[in-house]
């Protein structure tokens, strides 16, 4: 009887040992884990890159999702506290890209004509399509966007669909900008004043209709060939125009080359 209790004592801590064996395997199997993970998650650092868009994907994005786009700096407005806002333009269509993240020795390189990729969420204000909260790098390659003619579509419907491009509009008509006759307004509603660097406001017509035109003062601020031009406007003037097609409900660019008939 002693013997077969201690056999049965024996068989049982075999099987105790067999069973801390198996137990003691298992965490090996969950360390490997974590060395694997690295492997599988570290494309997606190099995602954006490969999954850039055309300008029509761009346009078919949904509001608040991330972008990514490569095209060519055509302008940018002033560079301050590591932000800068940039008019960029790609043979399928242009770009607005709002206070982008960039350092003052990077502004320097973003001459009209550089070609960059970018990063950032797509937004929309007042009719203004625009990527924000971007990051870009700097590739090779340069383009410089032709002017598209505009005139004698300032009406269109599907104006829009040029939303940021470069354009040229000839044969305008300078009008009153407010009901005292003014023919430029400092700010929008009048109520700057000449050396305050204030967005200059000037209204045109093409023969059919009344448009509001910009002079943003961080893009061509005071000094420079346009801001002067406009502020030295009479109604009455024939004006030919070039600048970006900017929207704030409805089309108001931004201009930057005012050339009086």
């Amino acid at each position: 009887m002693k013997k077969i209790i201690a056999l049965l004592l024996a068989i049982a801590m075999l099987a105790a040992f067999a069973g801390c064996g198996n137990k003691a395997e298992a965490p090996a199997a969950t360390t490997e884990a974590p060395t694997e993970a690295p492997a599988t998650t570290a494309p997606a650092t190099e995602a954006p890159e490969a999954d850039c868009m055309t300008y029509e994907e761009y346009i078919a994005a949904d509001v608040d999702t991330p972008v990514c786009i490569e095209t060519y700096v055509q302008a940018h407005q002033s560079w301050w506290d590591n932000k800068i806002t940039v008019y960029a333009q790609s043979k399928d269509g242009a770009y607005f890209l709002y206070n982008m993240e960039c350092s003052e020795e990077q502004a320097a390189l973003l001459t009209e004509g550089t070609h960059i990729r970018v990063n950032g969420f797509k937004a929309e204000w007042e009719g203004e399509v625009e990527i924000m909260d971007a990051t870009f790098e700097i590739l090779e390659g340069t383009y410089v966007a032709p002017a598209l003619d505009i005139t004698g579509t300032l009406a269109a419907k599907n104006l829009i669909d040029s939303q940021n491009q470069k354009i040229a509009v000839r044969d305008l008509e300078v009008v009153a900008a407010d009901d005292k006759g003014a023919s430029f307004l400092y700010n929008w509603d009048g109520s700057g004043q000449a050396g305050d660097n204030c967005d200059l406001y000037f209204k045109v017509s093409d023969g059919t209709g009344t448009y509001t035109f910009t002079v943003e003062s961080y893009l061509c601020g005071e000094g420079t060939d346009v801001y002067n031009t406009v502020t030295g406007l009479k109604v009455g003037d024939k004006i030919d125009v070039e600048g970006f097609l900017y929207w704030y409900n409805g089309m108001q660019p931004h201009v930057t080359s005012v050339t009086v008939k």
